[in-house]
């Protein structure tokens, strides 16, 4: 049975019995107001790039800094003692450089954002040639890019939103921020099923059982995240949702760093990409099968059966995580934005689109300061919807936190992660989609404009023209 069929079955029930609280969303959408037009939020997070590296000379952006058509900003490059600018980057290989909790500082340097060259060109645990290029790219850490290597994601700019001061919401690496991503918090539990044994982790939570390098636990010792995400929230108030996970590998290692042999990924590998399954409450909820393959979210966006909230998770290939191709990723998130609009349920829908962390590196711009997590590096940041600001430039102070508060305010009733009403105490630093640095994501949108037509945009794009000339 269709699901046209279905849902005009249940409108005439509702019609015929009366009573009903809604009705399904296909008859709902003309009648809504504000953000609640937004049925379908669709994240899709990408790996490892500074907003700089890929958004620095994008025109009204707060870009990489210049004056009088040359670039203010140059970092000392230990190996040589000379002064490093930022410069085209064409290579569609990158390496970037170390970028744990450790990184982060030395990067940030208190403010003066001059310890990317030094740690891209140092050596970390486990690295036996500084050479290697899982080590650090040396010097690509000050490389940028423009339309010529990503035409798609400047066009996607250019015809919806840019958000220029979205930070990472935590000041480490890939699996923190997953966890951020999905529950607000990156912690260590030492009682299995007890919230309240949760102590924070902002850089070394509980690592999946197959890592193979850097304080593993012992085979088949699996953890154990009690604390509350978001999914508790959703299941207990009827929104659905699934976590879409792309077959193949993950590389990290558990401390980011060097040389690991690549993890085997998929929706049921519980992964640093994938932490949903290590939930507590995803588990008592008996939503594992909510966690699926990206095979299924072509089919559900194919079909117009797209949850009310989805997560998307790459696999190692297209996850522009470096050494991985810019190329091949950006196809990536093209293929899953052309799928989006080309569905039923485009005109309902809202994607973010965003990229883990910093990956090494460099960013000009100074992160705020919100609790002892973070904020981390800047991240680039896209909004794309059909009720998007067309070519506009958001700078407001946000973060990946920003995602789950317009959730919880679409869907939820601005409820939030919060141990003090959600009913699952647990000792987390604070709640973070309540931090009043926080903008508010909404205003990306013109809920009153007619729902904006598709762009569906080639997967093999052709370059796209240079950014600053003579570059």
């Amino acid at each position: 049975m269709s699901k046209i069929f279905r849902t005009m079955i249940t409108f005439i029930t509702c019609l015929l019995i009366g009573g009903c609280s809604s009705f399904p969303s296909i008859f709902q959408n003309n009648n809504l107001q504000g953000i609640h037009k937004i049925q379908h939020i669709v994240i899709i997070m990408q790996e490892n790039r500074s907003f700089d590296t890929y958004f620095g000379t994008y025109p009204g952006a707060d870009g990489l800094p210049r004056a009088n058509g040359q670039f203010t900003v140059c970092l000392n490059d230990p190996k040589t003692g000379k002064c490093v600018y930022p410069f085209h980057d064409p290579a569609d290989k990158n390496f970037g450089g170390p970028h744990d909790a450790n990184n982060f500082i030395a990067d940030v340097d208190g403010g003066k954002m001059d310890g990317f060259l030094a740690q891209a060109e140092s050596s970390p645990t486990g690295c036996k040639n500084p050479n290697d290029p899982s080590c650090g790219g040396g010097i690509e850490v000050m490389g940028w890019h423009d339309a010529r290597e990503i035409p798609n994601y400047w066009k996607y700019a250019q015809n919806f939103v840019l958000q220029d001061h979205l930070f990472e919401p935590n000041a480490s690496w890939s699996l923190p921020a997953h966890l951020f991503m999905v529950s607000e918090w990156s912690a260590k539990c030492s009682k299995a099923g007890d919230p309240m044994s949760c102590v924070n982790a902002l850089q070394s939570p509980d690592f999946p059982p197959d890592f193979s390098l850097g304080g593993n636990p012992p085979s088949g010792i699996r953890p154990d995240y009690a604390w509350t995400d978001l999914t508790y929230l959703l299941f207990k108030n009827n929104v659905s949702w699934k976590y879409y996970v792309q077959t193949g590998t993950q590389p990290d290692c558990a401390t980011d760093a060097a040389d690991c042999p690549p993890v085997r990924q998929s929706a049921d590998t519980p992964g640093i990409w994938n932490p949903l399954p290590f939930f507590d409450t995803v588990k008592d909820d008996n939503q594992l099968a909510n966690i699926t393959s990206t095979q299924d979210f072509f089919k559900d966006a194919k079909a117009g059966n797209l949850p009310n909230v989805s997560w998307i998770t790459p696999n190692n290939a297209n996850s522009e995580h470096p050494p991985a191709l810019v190329s091949v990723g950006q196809s990536w998130a093209t293929r899953i934005v052309d799928a989006v609009m080309q569905s039923s349920d485009w005109n309902s829908t809202a994607i973010f689109l965003s990229w883990d962390d910093w990956g090494g590196f460099y960013d000009h711009v100074v992160p705020p300061t919100v609790d002892e997590n973070g904020y981390g590096l800047r991240v680039p940041g896209i909004v794309i919807s059909p009720y998007a600001k067309q070519g506009y430039i958001d700078h407001q102070v946000l973060s990946h936190d920003a995602y789950v508060k317009f959730i919880e305010d679409d869907f939820l009733d601005s409820q939030r992660i919060d141990p003090k009403t959600d009913n699952r105490p647990d000792p987390r630093p604070d709640v973070r989609e309540n931090a009043s640095v926080l903008g508010d994501l909404s205003l990306d949108f013109d809920f009153n404009q007619s729902p904006r037509p598709p762009l569906i945009l080639d997967n093999r794009p052709q370059p796209g023209p240079v950014s600053i000339p003579g570059s």
